[in-house]
């Protein structure tokens, strides 16, 4: 799997659990020179659930995803209560050697007033961690994994609003020569998200549908409806091109789709991972995953969009955002190695 690379960063502030595996919070930031990477693991390869085919296990302790709650996620005005989620990961890796690792992993630093326990990193056998930002400021941990098993796992609990995505129907689309400096990048062709390829079949699909956030709700819907969801389809190197083409895929495809149409369009868009679980929608038997959404900035500002499934959710997590999936991926690995065990969850709190 081909990923983005880095900078690496010397180790930062440890914390001992007293279970005497090693936790870090990855909260210094640092900028040093770029190394290459090798072979990564993107998050939102599911629906917000496993589309990567590991075994799966319970979250340690037993802990099972709660009965959703029914919300009217349509609803203009709705009684709505701030809630607590508890999320985590737990990720097994098998190594024949020494396997230096860049980590993505932890909730976004624009969460972090949110978190009321902290998603540490802990590893087992404990072993050193570095953290630092990356140039997209999102928070990253890096290891060298020794040989034999490794255990990554983190638990964790965020306060949250308990609103789904906000809709600004009436946000306006920027022209291209007045959208602030750091926006621009996202408009620009990435690993993922081929704008040349896309662009005639962009402006034959969009190009005169209404401006601002309508055009982008066009191409949610475009989306939505072109690309069939299945596990079975999951493919770490399909790109925005290859799921128009192809017409299957899992979120990050509709992801990556999504993107390439808006920067066609002269939208400025760019990819995010995290945590979305089944809060205010039926539950789901399929074991669940890292999701994969995208925002796009219209009206002055950033919103999310879902172009997967295409309707406000409650209770998104963000972990990090990027051009594509390339700038995100959750686990970066420099020697060979076998992810023996995956699980990701994400649950109200009842109290």
């Amino acid at each position: 799997m081909v990923s983005s690379t880095r900078p690496p960063v010397a180790c930062c502030h440890q914390f001992a659990p007293p279970d005497g595996g090693h936790v870090n919070s990855p909260r210094d930031q640092q900028v040093i020179p770029e190394e290459r990477r090798t072979t990564a693991r993107e998050g939102g390869e599911g629906d917000g659930r496993g589309a990567v085919r590991f075994h799966v296990i319970e979250e340690p302790g037993g802990c099972r995803r709660a009965p959703a709650i029914k919300y009217d996620l349509t609803a203009n005005s709705r009684e709505v209560e701030a809630m607590q989620i508890r999320l985590g990961y737990e990720l097994v890796y098998e190594c024949p050697q020494p396997t230096p690792m860049l980590l993505m992993l932890n909730v976004h630093y624009t969460r972090v007033s949110d978190l009321v326990v902290p998603d540490h990193l802990v590893t087992s056998p404990s072993i050193p961690i570095g953290a630092y930002r990356d140039g997209f400021g999102n928070w990253c941990s890096r290891i060298v994994a020794p040989t034999g098993r490794t255990r990554l796992s983190a638990k964790g609990i965020v306060n949250d609003t308990g609103e789904p995505d906000m809709v600004a129907s009436e946000a306006h689309q920027h022209a291209v020569e007045d959208l602030p400096d750091d926006a621009l990048l996202f408009l620009l062709a990435s690993r993922y998200c081929e704008t040349d390829r896309l662009s005639e079949v962009a402006w034959s699909l969009f190009g005169k549908t209404p401006l601002g956030w309508g055009r982008v709700q066009a191409i949610c819907d475009y989306v939505h409806q072109h690309i069939a969801f299945g596990y079975e389809h999951a493919r770490a190197s399909r790109t925005a091109w290859e799921a128009y083409c192809d017409r299957t895929g899992v979120c990050r495809d509709y992801a990556h789709l999504a993107v390439a149409f808006c920067r066609c369009m002269n939208i400025p868009a760019r990819y995010c991972t995290g945590y979305l679980g089944d809060i205010g929608v039926p539950a789901s038997d399929a074991p669940m995953d890292f999701a994969a959404w995208f925002e796009a900035y219209v009206g002055g500002e950033w919103y999310t969009f879902d172009a997967r499934n295409n309707v406000p959710r409650i209770g998104r997590v963000l972990i990090a955002r990027g051009r594509d999936a390339a700038d995100v991926a959750i686990s970066t690995t420099f020697g060979p190695n076998t992810l023996s065990s995956f699980a990701v969850w994400t649950e109200e709190v009842f109290e």
